[in-house]
């Protein structure tokens, strides 16, 4: 949307194609440094059978002059008007990809930790498991896809796991706490503007690769996913976690947000 580079084609086209795309080169991610922008290039090369080559190292998003123009969601239902910076938070996961969740604990932790210095504004779809933080300003399951992306234009960065928000950060060139344990290789889902704090080497099962589990326990549910559980999940907190995200602590996202808002 609003994307000059971009020429329109009706749905109903007879001529038109439809591509579905998709990124195989993550099969090959633990062995070589390619990026999850560059793998959509990839395929979408192969598919038209040209010789294409990723020319950027993060999304690009447009939004119209009117929608710059628009008052944000926090100064039109929160503030009555006034401008408070904030960060934007993404505490849960959804049901397919549960080895992505960071203790609800520590997110808790965090916010309370930079009270005051810090605003959250917690964001989520309504039907992903999203538990409520304290202290934040719950946006959760109210914004769609287009409000999200103009919250996260009017935001001064960014916290959680490998999502959407963390895309929409780099997208918009805005910092971004990244929390990703020892689930992905770090070529595969490293920005520009990103702190990465991760846990690559430091376990058996993530010892010389990402072990790319989906969940951390079986869910009742019956999805194929319940066969890619992770190797040692703690057990014990609001939800059960993989011990490689456990072992990211709170401090950690604390001294690295103080930096970036200090700068």
């Amino acid at each position: 949307e609003n994307n000059p580079h971009i020429t329109p084609i009706a749905d109903d086209d007879k001529s038109a194609t439809r591509i579905e795309m998709e990124y195989p080169s993550i099969n090959q991610s633990n062995q070589r440094p390619v990026a999850f922008s560059e793998g959509y290039t990839l395929w979408l090369s192969e598919k038209l059978g040209r010789p294409l080559r990723a020319t950027t190292n993060r999304p690009i998003l447009y939004l119209s002059d009117e929608e710059k123009g628009w008052v944000n969601q926090i100064r039109e239902h929160i503030t009555g008007g006034r401008d408070l910076p904030y960060w934007v938070i993404n505490a849960g996961v959804k049901s397919d990809f549960t080895a992505k969740q960071w203790p609800v604990e520590s997110y808790q932790n965090v916010v309370d930790q930079l009270r005051g210095r810090v605003q959250f504004v917690q964001i989520g779809e309504s039907n992903h498991d999203h538990t409520s933080l304290a202290g934040v300003i719950d946006l959760r399951g109210q914004t769609n896809t287009r409000q999200l992306i103009r919250l996260v234009y009017h935001a001064k960065g960014g916290l959680g796991p490998v999502t959407f928000l963390q895309h929409l950060c780099a997208a918009w060139q805005k910092p971004y706490v990244c929390l990703l344990g020892g689930r992905e290789p770090l070529p595969w889902v490293q920005y520009p503007l990103q702190h990465t704090l991760h846990s690559l080497g430091l376990l058996p099962c993530c010892k010389e690769s990402a072990c790319w589990k989906s969940r951390v326990i079986k869910l009742d549910d019956n999805d194929d996913k319940n066969s890619s559980l992770c190797d040692m999940p703690v057990i014990g907190l609001r939800r059960p976690v993989p011990k490689c995200m456990a072992m990211i602590q709170p401090e950690d996202v604390v001294s690295t947000i103080r930096r970036i808002t200090a700068a």
